[in-house]
């Protein structure tokens, strides 16, 4: 059994700076998300403190279809071919 070597501080710095834009896509997939489904789910005048039955549907609907569409694109771009 061959013994692992610890990372170097270059492969370290790799690992970082790849978990960092990770984390940047995360936060810019969360706000892309909560931004365009409440945009289009949630009426413009707020008449009540809580979302209404049809906002709750919509939303659901919307965030499920965003994560699908997301990651239709990601499987396609992994595979080399255009999104269209």
């Amino acid at each position: 059994m061959a013994a692992s070597n610890p990372p170097t501080e270059i492969e370290k710095q790799k690992i970082f700076d790849m978990a960092e834009k990770e984390m940047e896509y995360r936060v810019e997939f969360f706000n892309k998300l909560t931004g365009t489904c409440f945009n289009k789910c949630v009426e413009k005048k707020y008449k009540e403190p809580e979302l209404y039955m049809g906002e709750n549907t919509c939303i659901d609907r919307c965030v499920s279809k965003y994560q699908q569409v997301t990651n239709i694109i990601g499987q396609m771009l992994a595979n080399g071919r255009r999104p269209i």
